[in-house]
């Protein structure tokens, strides 16, 4: 028999939650009933391209469209009692990125998902690129060998006026770097950090981090909202171990291997029709190809809320080091 869809309402009718929308409605296994937002003009517009009904009131939604699955996609900075809402009303949800601004706000999100064995996932959606999936297959399989370092950098502009914060890049932007370098490389266990405001924006716009990883590894972190997302290697991932060395350009772009005792490398970037392959909204689709059948089957989310928790206390942990110019040791997560 065929299974039924999973009825999905999106939360958030801004450029992101336009991605969620569209992958939402192309599933075969999920149906789109519902947009909520914050603005007539826009909110309406979005319902009207996917043809569904729009709210501005969640609560009204959960209780007129019932829906399966909730995916919210509204700024960090004010999500907090939306979030809460849903995870209250026991719908299983997906966030995007960060899953909060403040500490305490997504300790009691997670803690509160967790009381009820509520299905809460983040869209930590780095990780789904064809070349962060290779890495991570290379690492597991043991091809680097004993991990030696790590670096991150990524530099792009400033395009969020909605929001003001004094350590904005470090929180909104750069949650993905964090996370994904645990991901690859194991748990960081002490961070040094240095930041400056140089961009006249009110904010720590550009700043560098010095890391230890659990399994002795050393990493590099640098970041900038002082840049321009155009340039070239705009973003790029380096891991080092002690049978090779792994080069992610530009998170879509490509993927290389290169052993210790080799002068060739293995290089993957997608072909010249392959548009979807290379595309950074397509990382979402891969996300949900992993999160929608583990939901159906009543496991846990492949990247679980407490990875935005985690990432959240790591970037408090580089602010105490900022602040107080000491290195911090950080709790295995």
């Amino acid at each position: 028999m065929e299974q039924k869809k999973l009825r999905v309402a999106v939360i958030g009718a801004g450029g992101w939650g336009y991605q969620h929308a569209r992958a939402f409605s192309g599933r075969s296994d999920t149906e789109l009933v519902a947009i909520a937002g914050r603005t007539q003009e826009r909110t309406a517009k979005r319902a009207a391209e996917f043809k569904v009904p729009y709210y501005f009131s969640v609560p009204e939604l959960l209780e007129k469209e019932k829906p399966d699955f909730v995916s919210l996609c509204l700024p960090a900075q004010h999500t907090f009692e939306t979030t809460m809402a849903v995870i209250e009303a026991g719908i299983p949800l997906l966030s995007e990125k960060p899953i909060a601004y403040k500490l305490e706000e997504a300790r009691a999100l997670v803690a509160k998902a967790e009381e009820k064995n509520l299905f809460y996932a983040i869209d930590f959606n780095q990780r789904y690129s064809i070349p962060c999936l290779k890495a991570k297959q290379a690492i597991d399989e043991g091809r680097l060998g004993r991990p030696v370092f790590a670096h991150w950098r990524f530099g792009h502009g400033w395009d969020t006026p909605y929001l003001d914060h004094p350590y904005l890049n470090l929180i909104e932007a750069q949650c993905h770097g964090l996370d994904l370098l645990e991901h690859l490389c194991g748990p960081i266990r002490s961070c040094m950090a240095e930041m400056t405001d140089n961009g006249g924006r009110n904010s720590f716009s550009s700043f560098t981090l010095a890391l230890r990883f659990q399994n002795g590894a050393v990493g590099s972190f640098l970041a900038t909202l002082d840049a321009n997302e155009h340039n070239r290697l705009s973003q790029l991932v380096e891991i080092g171990g002690t049978d090779g060395r792994i080069l992610i350009e530009d998170n879509v772009r490509s993927y290389s291997f290169q052993s210790t005792n080799s002068d060739m490398a293995e290089t993957w970037q997608a072909g010249f029709f392959e548009d979807d392959l290379r595309s950074f909204g397509r990382n979402l689709d891969r996300h949900l190809d992993a999160l929608i059948p583990a939901l159906l089957a009543g496991q846990k989310p492949p990247v679980p809320a407490r990875r935005g928790l985690r990432a959240l206390e790591l970037a408090y942990g580089a602010i105490r080091s900022f602040e107080t110019g000491q290195r911090i040791e950080m709790k295995a997560d």
